[in-house]
């Protein structure tokens, strides 16, 4: 597919994915990453490191926002990145090594749907998921609690750098478990804060492997943005949970569709 001139089919479904994060937090690389590659036919590579830098761009303005509403905890991003960090570099390094940007597409398809199931679990789930790994988790340790959260930034680190999912729904639901007392929107503002280092690096080792279309990134950004500002709109106004369903079995439908898709 040539990229000449801006697709506003790219710009379209930029919108409609904005409105969806706008309106559940979540649904960035879960929706735009497949949808680039199901329905645009775009090499998955090129999929995952144009959608991390979409999603830094976009995140900055989320913690732009929650950084103004005080809803960061400055202290879980520094952990969380801590971990994530180098277990980006080090992934990096070994897709580099190893040619996964070119010639692994079909690996990087299977991991897209298994990472994307984890995640439509973790939103159907996360009720259930944060109660019953709670109760087993002794949080008033805080030794075992800061080593958790370095432990959950260096999965994050690896699942976002291969797949470019993961910051979200699972990094809230490991966040919602570690940090019982926590405001959720210190948690998600915490979260979406964290993902802006981790996506800018990953998404620039993507770049350095030659896997990030800048038209194409330019081209989503200009939907996506007034997508987000609606969708935070209409959030107050539309049942989360029900949103929140709806895009798990999306992301599973999606799933079974990439890991059948070669």
């Amino acid at each position: 597919m040539q990229f000449g001139d801006i697709n506003l089919l790219f710009s379209l479904s930029g919108l409609c994915i904005g409105i969806i994060v706008g309106l559940t937090g979540v649904g960035g690389g879960s929706l735009m990453t497949p949808l680039l590659v199901l329905l645009f036919g775009i090499h998955p590579a090129t999929a995952v490191g144009t959608d991390l830098l979409y999603a830094a761009a976009t995140k900055t303005v989320g913690t732009a926002v929650h950084r103004r509403n005080k809803s960061v905890n400055w202290r879980i991003v520094r952990r969380l990145a801590s971990g994530s960090v180098p277990a980006t570099i080090i992934t990096f390094l070994i897709m580099n090594a190893v040619g996964m940007q070119s010639s692994k597409g079909g690996l990087l398809i299977i991991l897209l749907g298994a990472v994307l199931l984890a995640t439509s679990a973790t939103l159907l789930y996360r009720h259930q998921i944060v109660a019953f790994m709670g109760s087993r988790i002794e949080v008033k340790n805080e030794v075992l609690v800061r080593n958790l959260t370095v432990l959950t930034g260096v999965i994050l680190g690896c699942l976002v750098m291969t797949t470019s999912v993961g910051a979200g729904a699972i990094g809230v639901t490991a966040l919602l478990i570690l940090y019982p007392r926590l405001p959720t929107l210190s948690i998600v503002g915490s979260d979406i804060a964290h993902a802006v280092p981790l996506t800018l690096i990953a998404g620039l080792g993507h770049w350095w492997m030659g896997d990030v279309n800048f038209l194409l990134l330019f081209t989503l950004l200009i939907g996506s943005i007034p997508g987000i500002i609606i969708g935070s709109l209409l959030a107050p106004k539309l049942p989360e949970g029900m949103l929140r369903s709806l895009l798990a079995v999306i992301l599973a439908l999606v799933s079974v569709k990439l890991m059948g898709f070669f």
